[in-house]
């Protein structure tokens, strides 16, 4: 493990954050009340002197493949390698390396609030209520291959319910980056709150002159969290997991979450009019995708997919509404719809495959023309 201290951030309380190529470590001063999802002196303490968020060997696909056998042990043994002392020490782990962590800071009025994040969202990323993956039993615990992990450091004196809310404002400033990237869940077609594993450890200091009692959205403090939060998040996601508002115009990336990729679109095209040249279709479908009125058009008939999933909208009025849509979908694109384009939203088919039809559609016409 290397252990050389690479110095990322001192807080104007005092806390100093190291970095090394495995790890992210804060030595805390004393006074320090820390509540957390760690494995070992999880929960709320006020003993510790220290707190970190570690990458493990990426070998190591079970818990007892870990150096020790156990996430408790190996979370000891990190803990004294980095010079903390494992009985008073919270740990994280993450599949997310070091170097493209984001800390971001925000202050007011003698309040610093400071978010460290690394964020892996693209193997497990999940929306709360998706199908499990295991059932914990006998301790067996599965390896974490994606993870958004959270210190939050906060410059002032908060009572144990106050840092509770402080988790669920973190909680609620993660997810909205993910909602307003439209990161997939891996394990269903709904749009990710977070990953399977996310952690968090939340900084107070019992020490300071000012005390607050609410971290909610209508405090100042639960904005400064927030705001911390979605910043350090964002560029976190775009450093570890390439995911950014740039890399999202796309609508095949955007019909990923459904299942859907280049493959399944070909498959449209094949049986389609003219010929099947399937590299120079792939190379239309790639260009096409990137169409800022395609990915605008398409998205919308998404959106009504997701509204009648969610209830919002009565099925059949969706389906009509969609299908206008489609219909004018090659037009938007600078496309003339013919016979047969018309003809393949003739059927009763759902609105992902009328939706499929006329993407592959109009990448053929586009392959045509060239």
């Amino acid at each position: 493990m290397n252990t050389e201290n690479l110095p990322l951030k001192i807080t104007s309380n005092g806390e100093e954050i190291f970095r090394t190529e495995e790890s992210i470590y804060i030595r805390l001063p004393p006074g320090r009340s820390v509540l957390s999802t760690s494995w070992v002196n999880g929960g709320y303490r006020e003993n510790l002197t220290g707190v970190f968020n570690h990458q493990p060997p990426h070998h190591a696909l079970k818990s007892h493949d870990l150096e020790g056998g156990s996430v408790e042990a190996y979370l000891a043994l990190v803990s004294g390698r980095l010079g903390l002392d494992p009985d008073k020490t919270a740990g994280l782990l993450t599949a997310a390396r070091m170097k493209h962590a984001a800390a971001v800071t925000k202050a007011f009025r003698g309040v610093e609030v400071t978010a460290v994040v690394t964020a892996g969202i693209e193997v497990n990323g999940g929306r709360a209520g998706d199908p499990a993956s295991y059932f914990q039993e006998n301790g067996a615990i599965e390896m974490i291959s994606g993870t958004i992990n959270t210190l939050l450091l906060i410059g002032a004196d908060l009572p144990e319910y106050t840092m509770t809310r402080a988790v669920i404002t973190a909680t609620e400033a993660k997810t909205a980056v993910l909602q307003e990237l439209m990161a997939p869940s891996r394990y269903s077609s709904g749009i990710a709150t977070g990953s399977g594993t996310d952690g968090i450890a939340v900084v107070a200091d019992t020490t300071h002159e000012k005390r607050l009692t609410d971290a909610g959205k209508h405090a100042k403090l639960g904005e400064l969290i927030g705001r911390a939060i979605m910043e350090a998040t964002r560029l976190a996601l775009e450093r570890q997991s390439h995911l950014s508002p740039a890399s999202q115009q796309d609508i095949m990336v955007r019909l990923n979450r459904l299942s859907i990729g280049e493959e399944e679109i070909w498959t449209r095209a094949s049986s389609m009019s003219g010929e099947n040249r399937k590299p120079l279709f792939i190379r239309s479908l790639r260009e096409t995708a990137k169409d800022p009125a395609l990915l605008s058009a398409a998205t919308g008939v998404i959106h009504i997919m997701d509204e009648i999933d969610w209830g919002l909208l009565p099925e059949t009025a969706g389906q009509t509404a969609a299908k206008k849509i489609l219909c004018t979908m090659p037009e938007v694109c600078g496309t003339k719809p013919d016979e047969e384009f018309l003809a393949l939203l003739g059927d009763d088919e759902p609105i992902v495959e009328h939706l499929q039809k006329t993407i592959a559609w109009i990448a053929k016409q586009r392959e045509r023309e060239e």
